[in-house]
């Protein structure tokens, strides 16, 4: 077999001394780093010293033999995709393929142009940085791009992952390469292109699949289809490229997103000549309800007639160095998200339409994904060469994904309409930038309803609406909001209790990496927040001031580095958590929340729950309690204290535990039972004492339940007034077991080990004389390397 993969050799123009070896799929600056020629970006401050490989032309040669088997057939098909982005490819000195858009899927006849023996093969990149500002000058008006996220300028003008070049979490590599595997098809008589699905549902019980074949060739020929065990066979349209074909699935097993049932899979199998194209179906009926009601008008999904509380988080690029991003990190990081029981994934406007194993993770593991349009925090060209070039990446993009069950929504872009409020020029003519935005969104909205009418186009995210461009941001009536007060503004994590979205879409608030994590990339004279390396791994301008200043609101300044690590992610927690348990409370009015963000694309400073390694933040085990289908938390309203349990299940749920006061020394104030029956989709107060009286402020509260699938706690006050006890903890390891004891109540207890990336719970609390046991997978750990952190540890 012809191979298009595999190792290439490696030059440029520019540097005519570099000669190395470039694996297909991947990038030049992973090639560069193998061969020693730079430094590991990701490390120290290393970042600056390779920005030069971004603005070369790189060519990648390889040498081919081909034998007269190899030309027997009438074609040989050449399929590329996540080629990024300027590339013309040469067999034998003749242009076979040229590609201008990382987002599109190219392919070729190449049989023409290669003989008999040996064959010459090259792809020349051309860096974009040059064509984006060739491009912006033909404009017939300036469009403003992401000034103070990408370090490059004019990104807007090419169809490349915006993030290549710099965000507020995100290194600077605009890198080029092929990052998909290319494939080379044979055909003899008639190329089998793609088979189109479409479900019908003539009741809840019965569904027609609707399969449109796409062929190359007007010939007749068989075609066999298995789904379920039936098979079906017919023969395609001579002269036509399309042939239509039904089947009627009835009880079907149905698709249901993680904590409302299985997510069932019906495998699909489709075969002409020798070439076969499967599919994984998941069959269920989905809708996105927004009608009027008191308040403004719900944002709710509906699947196979449940109304479903999302809960997830935002996806950004797995990696900055796309040859780094391995297929099993796919099913770490989504698998992360369905245990800490998600059940919606955004895949954000400014990186990429993902490779088909992150949507066929996603329909295996029950996570919905809401998926931009690949436009971010900038206004983008009308001009009828840049809608010819995104219409093929649309339809190409669509076409390919929309049989997922998994995709909930088409939404236009991300943060573009708030955009036009950011920047001078369409501040100043905000009419004109408008009219030039619409251009671009109203035909996204038409292709899309052309492609898949089966699903919403949601025209940006944040969004209060079809043609209302208000201030999503703030408005929380309607729509889907994005909520950055906290951050951005500086106001007081009591902000996310003051506003009611009905759909929050993006709300974070950062942590500094844990000191695990840090150890792998900032060397030890930098162990300083201040320092340069660890400031290089800070891309949010204020981010450092932010968190440091945020201390002094609410905690006891830490005295060593280790410490102020660990603190920032139990802040980072504590933010997102008051936020998320203050919106479920006003279930159903909230009816979705969607943090930022899942992941990180290199090591860094940010807001994910992830860090780079794949290690568990504080905040992700948080959010595998607060995501809880049913979640216990405490309220505070008026003078009284409530504990309210929000049941977002299908199913009712009993609850049996007990709510404590303990002083801060252990000793048991007041202690509650609690026995209740939460019903589906349910939300009411169980319990309830009153505040108002000195008692009440001589320790904390907290629920447990009987079974320890729920905990909570509830602090008088901000934790710098309060005298919180250092707590003398007992660590023992047995086998993969750690079990924790303490003699008085102690906060967010954080266990930490270079070795491993995830525990079975942290970040919780003890209760004097009260075992725990955690579990974890990897090498065996001793309690001598365990690290165990504690909020009075100062």
């Amino acid at each position: 077999m012809l191979d298009f993969n595999g190792i290439w050799t490696l030059s440029s123009p520019q540097h005519p001394e570099i000669s190395v070896p470039m694996t297909f799929p991947g990038d030049q600056y992973s090639a560069l780093i193998t061969a020693d020629i730079i430094p590991d970006p990701y490390y120290a401050s290393n970042e600056q010293q390779v920005q030069w490989v971004g603005l070369c032309e790189w060519r990648a040669s390889k040498s081919l033999t081909v034998t007269e088997n190899d030309l027997a057939a009438d074609k040989l098909i050449l399929t590329v995709s996540k080629v990024d982005t300027f590339a013309t490819l040469y067999i034998n000195g003749d242009i076979a393929l040229t590609c201008s858009n990382a987002f599109q899927i190219y392919q070729a006849d190449i049989q023409p142009l290669l003989k008999l023996g040996s064959n010459q093969l090259e792809w020349v990149f051309q860096p974009a940085a040059q064509v984006a500002k060739d491009r912006a000058n033909k404009l017939p008006f300036p469009i403003p791009w992401a000034e103070g996220n990408n370090q490059i300028p004019f990104m807007n003008t090419v169809r490349k992952p915006q993030c290549h070049t710099g965000w507020d979490w995100g290194i600077c590599l605009p890198v080029c390469g092929i990052f998909a595997t290319a494939s080379l098809t044979p055909i003899k008589s008639v190329y089998f292109e793609r088979v189109d699905v479409d479900q019908h549902w003539t009741s809840d019980t019965s569904v027609t699949l609707k399969l449109r074949l796409h062929h190359a060739n007007g010939v007749s020929l068989p075609f066999h289809i298995e789904i379920d065990g039936k098979h079906y066979e017919g023969s395609t349209v001579a002269g036509c490229n399309k042939t239509e074909f039904e089947c009627v699935l009835n009880n079907p097993k149905l698709w249901w997103p993680n904590g409302y049932g299985e997510p069932h899979l019906y495998e699909l199998s489709v075969r002409v000549e020798q070439q076969i194209i499967t599919k994984s179906l998941g069959l269920r009926r989905l809708s996105l309800r927004t009608n009027a009601d008191a308040v403004g008008s719900e944002m709710v999904f509906v699947v196979n007639g449940k109304t479903i509380s999302c809960k997830g988080a935002n996806w950004i690029p797995m990696d900055a160095l796309p040859q780094r991003s391995h297929p099993h990190r796919y099913e770490q990081l989504l698998g992360a998200a369905k245990d800490a029981n998600m059940n919606m994934i955004r895949v954000w406007g400014g990186g990429d339409y993902e490779h088909d194993e992150f949507y066929q993770t996603c329909d295996k593991l029950g996570l919905l994904v809401w998926q931009d349009l690949m436009f971010a925090c900038a206004q983008y060209p009308s001009t009828t060469e840049f809608l010819d070039d995104v219409k093929q990446e649309v339809t190409q993009q669509v076409q390919r994904l929309k049989h997922h069950a998994c995709i909930a929504l088409w939404c236009g872009d991300n943060e573009v309409i708030g955009s036009l409020n950011w920047y001078p020029e369409s501040r100043q003519n905000r009419e004109k930038y408008l009219v030039n935005y619409d251009r671009l969104n109203r035909s996204l909205e038409q292709w899309l309803h052309e492609l898949d009418p089966s699903r919403r186009f949601w025209a940006s995210s944040p969004c209060n609406g079809e043609l209302d461009f208000g201030d999503a941001w703030h408005d929380d009536k309607k729509g889907d909001m994005h909520f950055w007060d906290v951050w951005h503004s500086g106001k007081s994590f009591d902000a996310y209790t003051e506003v009611t979205p009905r759909f929050c879409s993006e709300f974070g608030y950062q942590s500094w990496p844990s000191f695990s994590e840090l150890t792998k990339f900032v060397p030890e004279e930098d162990w300083n927040i201040g320092a340069p390396h660890f400031e290089n791994h800070q891309k949010n301008a204020r981010g450092n001031s932010i968190i440091t200043e945020m201390f002094t609101r609410y905690f006891r300044f830490p005295t060593n580095f280790e410490q102020m690590l660990y603190l920032s992610q139990v802040q980072q927690a504590i933010a997102i958590k008051t936020a998320v348990e203050s919106w479920r409370s006003t279930s159903p009015i909230c009816q979705g929340i969607l943090y930022w963000q899942l992941n990180d694309n290199w090591p860094v400073s940010s807001w994910s729950s992830i860090e780079y390694s794949g290690r568990w933040k504080q905040l992700h085990y948080h959010v595998k309690r607060f995501f809880e289908p049913t979640l216990a938390c405490f309220e505070r309203s008026d003078n009284a204290l409530i504990l309210r349990i929000i049941n977002d299940s299908p199913g009712a749920r009993k609850l049996s535990g007990k709510v404590l006061q303990l002083d801060w020394h252990g000793k048991e104030l007041n202690q509650w039972n609690i026995d209740c029956t939460a019903e589906p989709e349910s939300n009411q107060s169980v319990w309830q004492v009153p505040l108002d009286s000195p008692s009440s402020q001589q320790g904390a509260f907290y629920y447990v339940d009987s079974s320890d699938s729920q905990h909570n706690f509830w602090l008088p006050d901000i934790p710098k007034k309060l005298p919180i006890k250092k707590a003398n903890i007992d660590v023992r390891v047995e086998g993969n077991e750690v079990y924790l004891t303490s003699d008085k109540p102690a906060l967010f207890v954080h266990l930490e080990h270079p070795a491993i990336l995830r525990f079975s719970d942290s970040s919780f609390f003890l209760l004097p004389g009260v075992e725990r046991r955690v579990t974890y997978q990897g090498e065996l750990i001793d309690a001598e390397g365990l690290k165990v952190y504690q909020l009075a540890e100062r």
